[in-house]
């Protein structure tokens, strides 16, 4: 214990965001085991955005496998390298295009989600556009010898800001994302609070028509349901400009476009999707991370899942020589979450008794033995299967080790081998489909 040096506020979330079925969206080192070789792929593709190129990748695996777990690892290891990161969660009302704007609530979900290495918890569009002003105001005064005062020291800081968004104006939507960077820079220059706003509404997608976006800003253009992926592009290729190393757009909860009833629709976010990842691959897109969790049957489904369109198939399908192996392939564009050994998930339960401990602060008197037998009670009552999936058995130790916590005179052996103890079995905990289930570890 000694040894484990965690604040109390990541040692709270961590129990409660587990004790709760979800991800933490911090002190994720603390409890990742395994996924090595799956960890390096993908930070491999950060190195490839950094140099100017663009990734996709599907992270694919049923309930509990690490889907969510992954791509948080991903999110907080892109942020201390220097990206720009955003994520959101695909919902009925968040999905990739719809007849009611739910791609563009897609895209205002990342815009209100954008996060920096100095603003980890989002909203930080505005911080991103002003720490770049400041740098380019201390550059101009450094090269000058002026001060932000003196006369024409604006207009030195209005020529450098030109210089970044020339490389931006001949992408498509460019010219007019360009005018209103510009919108923005001069709101800061003159101090105009509704100039200011109406620049951060439009970049946000808050503009509902065009004439109100004219008589605001001059530009002609909004973003709306079918362009707003556009506009994401736009958004990695400045953030590189500015300082950034890219930007990362995480997708998680992808089952719910395989849930979509209507099939129109659902082809409809296929599409949408296909476009997105043909443009990626194509390297038609700079400095432009996409990473997506979905589960097994949201890709292979033949009637539903992506599978079903010959195209997708033909882009996903393993490797013939992957599956004749019997090995896995990390360097694709689908990474599929293998079941965690039980070593692996020995090694998480004990690493979650030290955090609970040190979280409460006791002595947690737990052996290594006893971890084995609470694992093996499970698989006695469920099956082997459920062992290598943790996301079904974490919520339950967490809660035997509040229940130790909270009732001293119990003992962990008398409470895991009670007839009591009813280890939760997938999906029977929760309203959605098992095999669209999307909490995971």
């Amino acid at each position: 214990m000694a040894k484990l040096k965690i604040s109390k506020k990541v040692s709270t979330a961590i129990i409660n965001s587990l004790g709760a079925g979800v991800v933490p969206r911090v002190g994720l080192e603390h409890i990742a085991v395994g996924r090595e070789k799956e960890l390096q792929s993908l930070l491999q593709n950060l190195n490839d955005i950094a140099e100017g190129v663009a990734a996709f990748r599907f992270i694919i695996g049923n309930y509990g496998s690490g889907k969510s777990f992954m791509l948080q690892l991903l999110r907080n290891h892109a942020m201390e390298q220097g990206f720009v990161v955003t994520d959101a969660d695909l919902c009925s009302e968040r999905r990739l295009a719809g007849t009611n704007n739910e791609g563009l609530a897609t895209y205002r979900e990342l815009m209100s989600r954008l996060a920096t290495k100095t603003r980890p918890d989002g909203g930080a569009l505005v911080a991103i556009l002003e720490g770049w002003i400041n740098k380019i105001q201390q550059e101009v005064a450094q090269e000058t010898g002026m001060r932000p005062n003196d006369h024409g020291f604006d207009d030195q800081v209005e020529e450098k800001i030109r210089e970044v968004i020339k490389y931006i104006e001949d992408l498509v939507h460019g010219f007019d994302f360009s005018n209103v960077i510009i919108a923005y820079w001069r709101s800061y220059r003159l101090d105009d609070d509704d100039l200011k706003n109406a620049a951060l509404r439009w970049l946000r997608g808050e503009y509902s028509t065009k004439t109100e976006a004219k008589a605001a800003l001059g530009v002609r253009v909004i973003i709306d349901d079918d362009s707003w992926y556009d506009y994401i592009k736009l958004i990695a290729k400045f953030t590189a400009e500015i300082g950034y190393k890219g930007l990362l757009v995480v997708l998680d909860e992808a089952a719910n476009l395989y849930q979509i009833p209507t099939t129109v629709t659902r082809e409809k976010n296929y599409n949408r999707l296909l476009g997105i990842f043909n443009d990626t691959m194509q390297c038609k897109a700079e400095h432009l991370g996409i990473f997506i969790g979905g589960t097994t049957k949201f890709l292979e489904d033949p009637n539903r899942g992506l599978f079903a369109d010959p195209a997708w198939r033909r882009r996903t399908k393993e490797s013939r020589f992957v599956t004749q192996a019997g090995v896995q392939e990390f360097l694709g564009p689908v990474m599929r979450l293998n079941p965690l050994s039980q070593q692996e998930i020995l090694l998480l339960l004990q690493k979650i008794t030290e955090i609970h401990a040190l979280n409460f602060g006791y002595t947690q008197n737990l052996k290594n033995a006893d971890l084995k037998a609470f694992v093996q009670e499970i698989v006695n009552r469920l099956g082997a299967a459920a062992l290598l999936t943790p996301g079904e058995i974490i919520r339950d130790f967490i809660s035997v080790l509040n229940i130790l916590y909270q009732n001293p005179g119990k003992s962990f052996h008398e409470l895991i081998h009670g007839a009591e103890f009813k280890p939760t079995v997938v999906g029977k905990d929760s309203d959605t489909d098992d095999d669209v289930a999307e909490f995971s570890l």
